[in-house]
């Protein structure tokens, strides 16, 4: 019998160092991408492919995540009393939009270590990996396009993209074949973390979007840890190999990295141009500039 992806897990336990003073006190995750909070980015499109049950992992100081998608009484009474509907309805929805459980990751063991925190919630079933700082936007959602794949293979999904040139050494790179018939998928034959330009296998790049089957959990657990002991999810899905297919996918879609200054500052400006209420006056702005 063919099993759904029903849960999406979400790491939200690292300190976002790149991002300080802005972070100090306030989760990355949290940070404003035109008026939305990155990570509800994520969550929205892991609601509109169908996901079930969100499951974030925070840690120490990550309360503003819990505080965002729960309900603020003061906040709504205060709204209706004024007659803002409109941003009653918005605070309300984000208290609604999502079935949402916590997982606290004590100490940072790396992103392997993170997922691994949700097992207990996941159980014995197929779930998405969303990493909150990849902000990916399309006609389609990213993760959407990846359920469907996995509804046909039913084997462990890891988006990628291409990258040319020197970049694709800040990337886990994929070595493998094109499927054929199936020009999306691309069949996973090894991985290799950060390689020199020369040294890459090929130009897929791993982003920060996975499906995965629920025997990721046992390949974690069996990690030696790496530097500084952490648990790496790329050499869990290298062990993974080992038993069951694993595919890469060129999704649709443009990626913004927005845990780095550069990504966020490119996202900002590509979402805003694309809103209604602000799109218009920002790009007469953006004409205006002497650049």
């Amino acid at each position: 019998m063919k099993q759904k992806v029903r849960k999406a897990v979400f790491p939200a336990a690292g300190l976002g160092t790149r991002f300080l003073p802005a972070t100090k006190a306030v989760p990355k995750e949290m940070l404003a991408l035109v008026d939305k909070p990155i990570i509800q980015y994520g969550v929205e499109e892991a609601i509109a492919a169908g996901i079930e049950e969100i499951i974030i992992v925070t840690s120490r100081g990550k309360s503003a995540i819990e505080d965002h998608f729960d309900t603020s009484f003061e906040l709504e009474a205060s709204l209706e009393k004024k007659g803002k509907t409109a941003l009653l309805e918005i605070a309300r929805y984000c208290a609604s939009m999502a079935k949402i459980a916590y997982v606290r990751q004590s100490e940072a063991r790396g992103l392997g270590h993170a997922v691994l925190m949700a097992k207990e919630l996941v159980g014995d079933e197929p779930f998405a990996v969303l990493l909150p700082d990849d902000v990916i936007a399309g006609t389609v959602p990213c993760i959407k396009q990846m359920v469907e794949a996995y509804e046909d293979v039913q084997s462990s999904i890891i988006a990628t993209q291409i990258v040319d040139g020197p970049a694709i050494s800040a990337y886990g790179v994929l070595d493998g074949k094109a499927v054929e018939g199936k020009p999306k998928l691309f069949d996973v034959s090894g991985m290799v973390e950060k390689p020199k330009l020369e040294d890459a296998p090929s130009k897929n790049a791993i982003i920060g979007r996975y499906i995965l089957t629920p025997a990721i959990f046992d390949k974690i657990e069996n990690l030696t840890p790496g530097a500084g002991g952490e648990l790496q999810l790329t050499d869990a899905i290298k062990g993974l190999l080992e038993t069951e297919k694993v595919y890469g996918f060129s999704f649709e879609g443009i990626r913004h990295d927005a845990g780095d200054k550069l990504g966020m500052l490119q996202a900002m400006v590509d979402f805003a141009l694309k809103r209604d209420d602000v799109g218009p006056g920002f790009r007469d702005y953006l004409k205006s500039l002497s650049l």
